[in-house]
């Protein structure tokens, strides 16, 4: 079996009941699918199921529109919660930055080097600092500045932007602006932030200064989806690092952004496979 071959990815959750199992696998088996994974789990404390099931795409004999109509009726007698997607529908990200570069980098050469699956039709920044990185990997650079006064009209400017490219998935590699409400909603699900693991007990500026002063005795970071709430989305990967009292603030934030890289690649990873799959403040990992 070819290890390109186009699949179809269903992310199912449903209150947890006899028969989930068999009776999902029964339909997909009376249509003649290969199912070439499937990962389940269910939550005992709150009596939930999840499951992520690959199947093979050249098995699909009907429309996909079809497909979706036929199982939809079927989860209906499950109050099945449920998405589907199809690798050969290739996503299109937008990155979001301001003026720091490690995470725009790291993207772009994981991008590169075909690590990430996806498209990358531009870049947004409300800064031109970082069109030189963009130059360097020929992707669109749109700078929009900001001030508090054109802050709404920014955004806009932000939504068209998206909107004209098609865009599926908002990465914000260390973008320093809060979002509106509204925005965010547009794009619920879809827009993944890092930030470091020290909020809300550093916040603002010279972070890695007070956290020296403080003498930390970790750095962390967290990747999340963006809400309403900013910084309290559902996470979706954190990592940290033990650091010691002779790092300086100086060495202190280069292990900082070193973690961030790889949490922000772990999770923009993550999103673009369809292994995620969000449950109010949680969100369950398929690996």
């Amino acid at each position: 079996m070819s290890l390109k071959e186009e699949k179809m990815i269903f992310l199912i959750q449903c209150p947890d009941q006899k028969g989930l199992v068999a009776s999902i696998s029964t339909f997909f088996y009376k249509r003649g699918f290969n199912i070439l994974q499937c990962q389940q789990y269910s939550d005992l404390l709150n009596g939930h199921y999840f499951m992520r099931l690959e199947l093979s795409l050249k098995d699909l004999t009907t429309s996909r529109k079809q497909l979706e109509k036929e199982f939809a009726a079927f989860g209906e007698g499950f109050s099945l919660k449920w998405s589907v997607h199809y690798t050969d529908e290739i996503q299109r990200m937008a990155i979001l930055v301001s003026k720091t570069s490690h995470c725009l980098y790291d993207l772009l050469l994981r991008w590169k080097e075909g690590e990430i699956h996806c498209e990358i039709p531009l870049i947004i920044s409300n800064h031109p600092d970082l069109e030189k990185v963009a130059n360097q990997f020929k992707i669109p650079y749109y700078c929009l500045p900001i001030t508090p006064e054109t802050k709404a009209e920014q955004e806009k400017e932000i939504k068209k932007l998206l909107e004209s490219h098609h865009i599926d998935l908002i990465v914000l590699a260390r973008y320093m602006q809060i979002l509106s409400e509204g925005f965010v909603e547009q794009y619920d699900g879809n827009i993944i932030n890092i930030h470091h693991a020290f909020l809300p007990a550093f916040q603002g500026a010279n972070t890695y200064q007070r956290a020296y002063e403080r003498g930390v005795k970790m750095i962390g970071a967290t990747s999340h989806y963006t809400t309403k709430d900013l910084d309290e989305g559902p996470i979706i990967e954190q990592d940290v690092q033990r650091v010691k009292h002779e790092h300086t603030p100086e060495e202190l934030k280069q292990i900082g952004r070193d973690i961030e890289r790889i949490v922000l690649a772990r999770a923009v990873k993550a999103h673009l496979e369809r292994k995620i799959i969000a449950t109010g403040m949680r969100t369950v990992i398929f690996h």
